[in-house]
């Protein structure tokens, strides 16, 4: 038995970046960070904040979710599974990606409703099944 399953709540580091592939199906992809805050310890010692980013993907009805309310700085839940993949950028040099392909979202951040617009029931959830993109993704941080 094997378990690939994890959950994050954090903040949208910029607004995310909507594509299309040939078969209208919608990608969604952001920067999410968590962070640990600081303490000290019993001997004084401080132990200072740290922050993580994470490669969000989100296919198909999520992505289109994401497209319309998701916005940098929102705070989200989001609950999927680790995904690792290399590629070699343009001058031959091979570089490893980790997503994490979100199968759960929910919206954390409260904002006043747009006139004409209704944000989404809460959580939203996509298909388990999604395809691996075939492109070459940036590197860290976005």
């Amino acid at each position: 038995m094997s378990l690939n399953k994890v959950q994050l709540i954090g903040n949208v580091g910029k607004d995310p970046e909507v594509r299309y592939l040939d078969n209208h199906v919608a990608v969604a992809t952001f920067p999410l960070a968590t962070t640990e805050k600081g303490y000290t310890l019993a001997n004084g010692t401080q132990v200072p904040e740290r922050t993580e980013w994470h490669n969000i993907v989100l296919w198909r009805g999520l992505a289109e979710v994401a497209e319309k309310y998701v916005h940098k700085g929102d705070k989200l839940y989001i609950e999927g599974k680790i995904r690792s993949r290399s590629y070699d950028d343009q001058n031959g040099i091979k570089r490893y990606v980790v997503e994490i392909f979100g199968d759960n979202m929910e919206m954390l951040s409260s904002r006043p409703a747009q006139a004409g617009t209704t944000p989404p029931a809460q959580p939203v959830q996509t298909p388990q099944a999604s395809p691996q993109p075939n492109s070459a993704a940036d590197d860290l941080p976005f």
